[in-house]
């Protein structure tokens, strides 16, 4: 296990399952207001979480369908080709992506791995060559046990719906809640469905 602090703290323990969470840059509006030094670093988190489900300004490049299925072959390129991590649950949401996976390399290269392959795309795609895509840093939260394993799965297959971008988490196309749904299809015919 190391651990390793940039703005956020970092513990990168491979194989133990943590939730990983990154957004746009400049997604969270300037003028936020939550009290950070008051909160523990999961209020901080559910406050941030809260502010992107509700920006509705900003970019939102993760809406447009041709980027998040992208962003998605990426996801599961990196998981079932590269085998840098076991995914269980991911959303790919306006300006954010939340990922709940078990790393098989260390956190610092996945995120990498999955930064440096989509940002260049999805700028090439929206024509904005040399413009920085990624907040730099991504939160991370070691999962404690199963209950809470359970819990973090339920909250990202469940963000569309609380975000209110869809009525039902599998009616949302650019999440795990959706693998063999009707909602999946045409999303990603190329890669094989997780069991």
């Amino acid at each position: 296990m190391a651990l390793y602090r940039r703005r956020l703290p970092h513990i990168d323990e491979i194989g133990k399952a943590v939730f990983i969470t990154w957004k746009l840059q400049g997604s969270l509006p300037s003028n936020r207001s939550f009290p950070e030094a008051s909160l523990s670093s999961g209020q901080a988190f559910l406050a941030m979480d809260l502010l992107l489900e509700q920006t509705r300004s900003g970019p939102l490049y993760l809406s447009q369908p041709a980027i998040a299925s992208m962003i998605v072959d990426a996801i599961l390129y990196i998981a079932e080709v590269l085998g840098h991590y076991e995914l269980h649950a991911f959303a790919v949401m306006p300006n954010h992506v939340h990922l709940l996976i078990t790393p098989s390399v260390p956190l610092w290269k996945l995120t990498k791995s999955l930064k440096s392959t989509t940002a260049p795309r999805a700028n090439e795609m929206l024509g904005l060559t040399g413009t920085t895509f990624w907040q730099e840093e991504s939160y991370d939260h070691t999962v404690r046990d199963g209950r809470e394993f359970g819990s973090i799965s339920r909250y990202i297959e469940h963000n569309p719906v609380r975000a209110g971008l869809a009525t039902a988490a599998d009616d949302f196309r650019w999440s795990s809640a959706t693998r063999g749904s009707r909602a999946d299809l045409g999303v990603r015919p190329t890669l094989p469905v997780l069991s």
